[in-house]
């Protein structure tokens, strides 16, 4: 992209954690951005903390396991801001148990929404992309290569993200689309009802991910870091 001012950027899951750091970062260097929760009210909140300036930002309610949900915020995005250049695929689950007692509707919301949620909000934002050149940037794990004890509904549906990703980054650049995942590793958010703490200053932070997302689309249109690993410099016992 030869300037990013004024580029729209539609980001899932925006109101807290990676998603919210994104948002923060992409705004400060001068993009639009449009942020989503299921909760409407969480994503008007961390709208109005990362700007006072209204015309830069948009906050939306979507359930992204919900295609219908997912057309339709990218339609509110045309309708405000009369483009999209990037999608940020960010909105993710995670529940972790053993297979004999993992339930069947944890792993139907893991694989909804990790998974189908990004499909959903791919088909919804595809057709716009091409017409901007644009970039899509999932945000899946190191848990997409790397098999624990208790995930295999996160393991399954991270593991299947990092495949879809670089399949749809094959069929999208011959239409000069950029698609890349990036797979941290532990990040300091409130995932799985976390709640950030001094304890985790030794992890990534979420600002960590919004600098690495503004870098990824500064890079010349002839470069593709396609698939990115991330994680802490050192471990919680260093």
């Amino acid at each position: 992209m030869s300037t990013l001012t004024n580029k729209v950027a539609y980001i899932t899951g925006g109101s807290k954690g990676i998603g919210y750091g994104i948002a923060k970062a992409l705004l400060d260097i001068g993009m639009k951005v449009a942020i989503t929760s299921r909760h409407l009210e969480e994503a008007k909140k961390a709208a109005k903390l990362l700007t006072n300036d209204n015309s830069k930002i948009l906050a939306l309610q979507s359930d992204v396991s919900s295609m219908e949900n997912e057309k339709n915020s990218v339609k509110k995005v045309i309708d405000q801001f009369g483009q999209l250049d990037v999608l940020i695929a960010n909105a993710g689950v995670g529940h972790f148990a053993p297979i004999d007692s993992l339930s069947e509707e944890d792993w139907k919301n893991t694989i909804d929404t990790n998974l189908t949620g990004v499909f959903n909000s791919v088909k919804a934002s595809v057709e716009e992309l091409k017409k901007s050149k644009g970039y899509i940037i999932t945000i899946a794990s190191l848990a997409g290569t790397n098999f624990f004890e208790n995930g295999a509904a996160y393991n399954a549906s991270k593991f299947g993200l990092v495949g879809f990703t670089q399949a749809i980054m094959l069929d999208l650049r011959k239409y000069d689309i950029k698609v890349t995942t990036i797979m941290p590793g532990s990040v300091a958010t409130h995932f799985n009802d976390h709640t950030p703490n001094e304890a985790d200053s030794w992890k990534i932070q979420p600002e960590d991910i919004g600098q690495m997302v503004a870098d990824l689309l500064k890079m010349p249109a002839r470069t593709l870091p396609s698939k990115i690993e991330v994680r802490p410099s050192k471990t919680s016992k260093s």
